[in-house]
């Protein structure tokens, strides 16, 4: 009876230890609608779109999202693949508003510079140099031919 008393505190004492070794991270890595970065739920199916997550709006069934865990201290408590840093250092944006044709970052270094590694202008967008300060190096095409001006050279009223 002793030996069984023995064995069986040996199994709870392993038990516990196991359960206080720290775990593994999980892997919250997905790509979202429209090939954009994303947060995967706990259900591992559910994937929200990287500026989802923090917005005090609940994506995943279990809220997970919006944890204070995840959320207490932004951006640093976010894993990195959701977060991109502007060029000025106190400034982010998150990862799915990097090369979305807006200028998030304000000096677009999130469109336009080597550190966002952008494609060329979509079939949606018109290469130019913008007027507007919304605008970094495309802008969309339904602006196009609208009398407005939104490029430097009016290339979107007379050539787009």
């Amino acid at each position: 009876s002793a030996l069984a008393l023995l064995v069986l505190v040996a199994a709870l004492a392993s038990g516990l230890a196991l359960a206080l070794l720290p775990r593994a991270p999980v892997n919250r890595l997905c790509t979202a609608p429209n090939n954009k970065t994303g947060f995967l739920c706990d259900d591992r199916v559910t994937c929200v779109p990287a500026s989802w997550v923090c917005d005090r709006v609940s994506n995943c069934r279990n809220g997970e999202d919006e944890q204070e865990q995840l959320c207490g201290d932004l951006p640093h408590s976010l894993p990195g693949h959701l977060v991109f840093y502007c060029s000025n250092p106190r400034s982010w944006v998150f990862a799915d508003q990097r090369c979305n044709g807006m200028n998030d970052c304000g000096d677009c270094s999130d469109e336009t510079w080597s550190l966002a590694a952008c494609p060329p202008c979509g079939q949606e967008w018109w290469s130019c140099s913008p007027v507007h300060f919304e605008f970094c190096s495309c802008i969309p095409r339904r602006l196009c031919r609208d009398g407005i001006q939104h490029c430097l050279g009016w290339s979107d009223e007379f050539v787009c």
